[in-house]
Parts: C-alpha cells; structure tokens; sequence
C-alpha cells in the first residue's frame, strides 16, 4: 500500500523547531538557521543568495545589433529555445511550490521557496531577452510555441505527465519519481539549448544573452544538486522505497528523457552551426544523463560516456564563488552586475 503524504502544518505548538523528518515527519514550522535538521542546508541557502541576479541589469544593446546579422537558422534556434525555456521555467515555478507543501523541515521549505523565485526571474529574463530583440506581437508568437510545435509538445508532456501524477496521488512513490522528473528538466533538458547559446557566444555572437543563460545554468546546477539531497535524504529516511524497481526506474527514465533531447538538438541545431557538431551535442546529452543518474545512485543508461565530449563547456561543474569564467577562463566572484560597467568580461 502506497503511504500518503502529509501536508506540513502552518505551524505545531507540540513539536520542535528541528524537524523530525524530510517528509510527514513533526516540527514546529519555525526557522532556526542553528537548529536544523540537515548540515548542508544552510550553506546552499548562502550560496543561492550569493547568487542573486536579475535580467535587466544586463545590457542588451550589443545583442540588439547583431541579431538582424543572425541567419535565419540562428534565429529560428533562438526563438524556440526560449519558447522552450518560458514552458520549464513556468511550470518547475508552480511545481516546487507543491514539493514545499509536503516537505516537514522549516529548511528545506525555505530553499524552495529562494528557487521558486529565482524560477521567476528565469521567466522574467526570457521575456526581458525577446522584448530587446523583437516587437511584442512576435514575443507573444514565441511564448506560444510551446502550444503547436510538435517536438516541443512531446518532450514538454513527458515532464507534465511526470509532474502531474504527484499533484494527483500525493504519495511517497510519486513524489520521488517527480524528482527524478526534476532533475530531469533542470539537470538534462536544457542542455541542448545551452550549448546552442554558448556556442553563440564562443563566435562573440549574443554575448549578454548567453551571459543571462550562464547565470541560469548556475542556479539550475544548485537546484539540481538540492532536488538529489531531498531524493536521498526522502530514501534514508524511508528504506522501504530504496529498491531496484526504483532506481530502475531513474535510468529508465533518463534513457527516454536524452532521447527525447537528442532528437530536440537535432530539431534545432542539427548541423547548421558552426562549432557545433551535432554528434557532439548527442554524445554531450547521453554524458549528462549518466552523469545525472549517477548522482541519484542509479545505474547509467548508456554504456561509455563517461567523460564531456564538449571540452569548452565548464558551465556543468560544480558552481563555486570565484570559480572561472567557462569562456574567458577569468576568475571572478559571482555577483550581481550592474548596466553602468556592464560586460561580459566583467561578470
């Protein structure tokens, strides 16, 4: 019989501050910093603050100009990465919010609330990006596309199907493989997209768009690394869900989800790009999903794979202050830049 969650309280004069459990566990609701229940909490909580950006302080004048000197091909792949994007973004925005509602430690319910808002902001750069380049009529076409484009429509459903039957059942089970979902969206679906940008980029080609994807690449890496803890912590805490049907299921799972991304990079970027090799981008795809796979403690499901086949792209280690630039190799510190000293040298 599958065990049902429990919703957390708004508050419990009867328990304690330091939760008694990930999920249907006791705690009071009050957040003590220096009472939790998990050491590395509140050193991602910093790390997500540190992080802190917002869109418009990025200038995107020298976008402006190079985008009428795109090809044709070049925009039609912009465009619908961000039509992309606007879909995740938008709903990994509700469903986190949905997650919190069932998780019992104060926490951990204050991480999800710092990466919904910073799923807000993604949202808010998308159309900050479209409204710089083109007119409003065709930024609302952009925002549709996820409506009527068939390869968007597939891969889109395959993440809300996986949602929705949490929001549904609300048991143990479901809420674990909606995680894997998750990791899912953030950890490998954008991949392929990224590297379109970043490729951009590496040509000195919308350079301040590729600057806002970088910033997103970083707080998706942070969100994929807590959706792993809470996955583990959730299986600690409740071993009768650590099977092999389980884990099974996470390398099944991500077999599909990198077909799925491969055959959207073959949609969009194919052959047509310079720098790009689309047989690289593949072999980059099935390299995160092992990769990802491995971080939830299951088997990978392609055999090899095991090392990046596009050396240029950094963004996928682990973000750390003062890290290098993944395209100038310059050390810098993560901080919110401003428009008066804008530039991607200056990050």
């Amino acid at each position: 019989m599958k065990t049902q969650l429990q919703k957390r309280n708004l508050y419990d004069i009867d328990a304690p501050n330091r939760s008694t459990g990930i999920i249907n566990g006791k705690s009071s609701n009050v957040l003590n910093w220096d009472d939790v229940r998990f050491s590395w909490a509140y050193p991602m909580y910093k790390n997500m603050l540190a992080n802190f950006w917002i869109p418009n302080e990025i200038n995107m004048a020298n976008d402006l100009r190079q985008w009428s000197e795109l090809s044709d091909k070049e925009q039609d792949t912009f465009k619908k990465i961000i039509g992309l994007l606007a879909f995740l973004d938008s709903i990994q925005t509700d469903y986190s919010g949905k997650v919190a509602d069932y998780l019992t430690d104060s926490s951990l319910t204050a991480l999800m609330q710092v990466l919904s808002f910073q799923e807000v902001v993604h949202n808010q750069s998308y159309s900050y990006v479209l409204s710089s380049l083109v007119d409003k009529q065709e930024q609302d076409a952009i925002f549709e596309y996820w409506k009527h484009d068939e390869v968007l429509l597939e891969r889109n459903a395959f993440i809300a199907e996986g949602y929705r039957d949490f929001v549904e059942e609300e048991s143990v089970e479901s809420f674990l493989k909606s995680i894997v979902y998750d990791v899912v969206l953030e950890g490998l679906f954008f991949y392929a997209g990224f590297a379109f940008f970043y490729n951009l980029a590496r040509n000195q080609k919308m350079v301040s768009t590729s600057t806002m994807i970088n910033y997103i690449n970083r707080d998706e890496q942070i969100h994929v690394n807590l959706f792993q803890h809470i996955f583990k912590e959730v299986l600690a805490e409740n071993p009768d869900y650590n099977t092999g049907e389980l884990l099974q299921f996470v390398t099944d799972t991500f077999k599909e989800a990198a077909d799925l991304e491969i055959k959207w990079g073959r949609y969009i970027i194919g052959d047509d790009f310079e720098g790009l090799s689309m047989q690289e981008v593949e072999d980059y795809i099935k390299f995160m999903a092992n990769k990802r796979c491995k971080e939830l403690g299951a088997e990978k499901p392609f055999e090899g794979y095991a090392k990046n086949p596009l050396k240029w792209i950094k963004a996928y280690q682990d973000v750390n202050s003062g890290k290098s630039d993944f395209f100038e190799q310059k050390s810098r510190q993560y901080t919110k830049v401003h428009y008066q000293d804008n530039g991607f040298d200056d990050l």
